[in-house]
């Protein structure tokens, strides 16, 4: 297990991912890197409840783990229940196409932890944080969520 400062390390370097990685038809993205994860989003530059994230989350929310996860994904994180139902349902429409791009990884539906905010996402079991090509593996497959999903959740039905 790493400690904050490692954990931060490393989600920086994930933000660089992004930054680098991120299609420039979409904008440049927005990063914000804490202790325990990275969020990107489009748009305003203050934080949006809408936003995709990679994060270190305990093994008590996530199962089939021991010790703890890695979550990547999308993830609706409105004040009311009503607003994160839309936001997915939006994207639910456009489900064979992002699916296609994504695979059979990714899970919808509530939020691992809070019931109200709603995901699209997927969960690595147990990771080596150390392991030397984990930074790499973060970025770019939370860069493949935001290819996949960011044209669909900006085009409002």
């Amino acid at each position: 297990m790493t400690d904050r400062t490692t954990d931060r390390a490393l989600f920086e370097q994930v933000g660089e991912i992004i930054r680098g990685s991120t299609p420039p038809g979409l904008g440049t993205p927005h990063v914000q890197v804490r202790h325990n994860g990275v969020k990107a989003w489009f748009g305003d530059p203050a934080p949006q409840r809408e936003h995709y994230e990679a994060q270190i989350i305990p093994a008590d929310i996530a199962p089939g783990t021991r010790t703890r996860a890695i979550e990547i994904g999308f993830h609706a994180e409105h004040r009311d229940e009503p607003d994160n139902e839309a936001a997915l349902a939006r994207l639910l429409t456009t489900e064979p196409a992002w699916r296609a791009e994504l695979g059979d990884e990714p899970v919808t539906g509530v939020f691992l932890g809070r019931d109200v905010w709603r995901r699209i996402s997927e969960t690595w079991p147990d990771p080596d944080l150390a392991e030397p090509d984990i930074t790499f593996d973060i970025g770019v497959r939370l860069v493949d969520y935001i290819r996949a999903l960011e044209p669909h959740r900006r085009h409002r039905v």
